[in-house]
């Protein structure tokens, strides 16, 4: 059986807390997380802003570092590879970020933006970046003729696609897409999906989408993982834990987004009550204070939460329901 492109392990990430009251404390950002990413596989993150998912993410193109646990791609861990192994490794996953305008350089060209990683890792002579930058526009529906525009010259459309083109420029095998279609119309949304699901089947990538919409992540992937205050609560096949969430969160969750069909809309109510201060953790499970079917023993026993849970299991003592799993054979 083949390594993961990319193994998260029991990972923690904390920062120092910043005003008067966090003076001395910090703010735990990760708490024992594992996750993995296979082979060709379309996987999802989901959770409400702040709960750490794109620290997650960052860690895997070494933005950010571990506290403990450790990160491996292709069974190798970062942690101990030299500079010029890590950089190896890490062309491998590529980040295709959430602002696009942000992440280009408003001075530099698109097409030099385009070929910026193939400069940076001496891949090819300087007529073979520009055939390969031609051939990466294309690819992602854009008209070589704009690459020596800027970008406000172009659409936040167009600009997504460039970001996408640039990540795509080192022949990766994992894509970790970071809201990508959050600041986008919703007329322009669907065409960017549709692009990124038409890149995975084209190359055989494998593809971890960054997301609080769960309307994105139903339609282009195929496992998810559910976060919740730096710890993944819920993990399963998507569409089996979208329609029969096991988590009370996972649960609320699916309720804040509009069914147009009245015949399976979930009778329940979006995420009530505020998120616990990741400084200051409860004890107990940390959606207690916001669980409708809280009971005593949650405030005092936490959930264990290191691995994903089996298909569809979450990391809850009192579950919506036990899902079916297969036994072993």
């Amino acid at each position: 059986m083949s390594e993961p492109i990319v193994e998260w392990r029991d990972v923690t990430r904390s920062y120092p807390a910043t005003g008067r009251a966090g003076r001395g404390k910090k703010l735990h950002a990760l708490r024992g997380v594992s996750l993995k990413v296979d082979e060709g596989q379309s996987v999802a993150l989901v959770g409400e802003s702040g709960c750490g998912k794109s620290t997650l993410a960052r860690m895997a193109v070494r933005l950010e570092k571990p506290d403990s646990g450790d990160v491996l791609i292709d069974g190798r861990s970062l942690s101990a590879l030299n500079g010029r192994e890590r950089r190896e490794e890490t062309s491998h996953v590529q980040l295709v970020p959430q602002d696009a305008a942000a992440a280009l350089d408003p001075r530099v060209t698109i097409g030099a933006s385009i070929a910026e990683p193939l400069v940076i890792h001496h891949r090819g002579s300087s007529s073979e970046r520009q055939a390969r930058v031609d051939a990466l526009m294309d690819e992602v529906g854009l008209d070589p003729g704009l690459a020596d525009r800027y970008p406000h010259q172009l659409s936040g459309g167009q600009r997504q696609r460039v970001v996408i083109a640039r990540a795509l420029a080192l022949e990766p095998r994992l894509l970790i897409a970071d809201e990508p279609v959050s600041a986008l119309d919703v007329s322009v949304r669907a065409q960017v999906l549709n692009l990124l699901q038409s890149i995975q089947r084209q190359r055989s990538l494998a593809l971890l989408v960054i997301s609080h919409d769960l309307a994105v992540v139903r339609t282009i992937t195929e496992r998810i993982d559910v976060m919740y205050l730096g710890r993944i609560v819920e993990s399963g096949e998507t569409r089996e834990v979208i329609d029969n969430p096991s988590h009370h969160y996972t649960a609320a969750l699916v309720a804040a987004f509009p069914d147009p069909n009245p015949a399976t809309r979930l009778q329940r109510s979006a995420p009530t009550g505020e998120v616990p201060s990741p400084v200051d953790l409860p004890t107990g499970c940390s959606f207690a204070g916001r669980c409708p079917a809280v009971q005593q023993d949650c405030r005092t026993i936490d959930p264990l939460i290191g691995m994903p849970p089996a298909l569809g299991r979450a990391a809850c003592i009192h579950p919506r329901h036990m899902p079916k799993v297969s036994a072993p054979i």
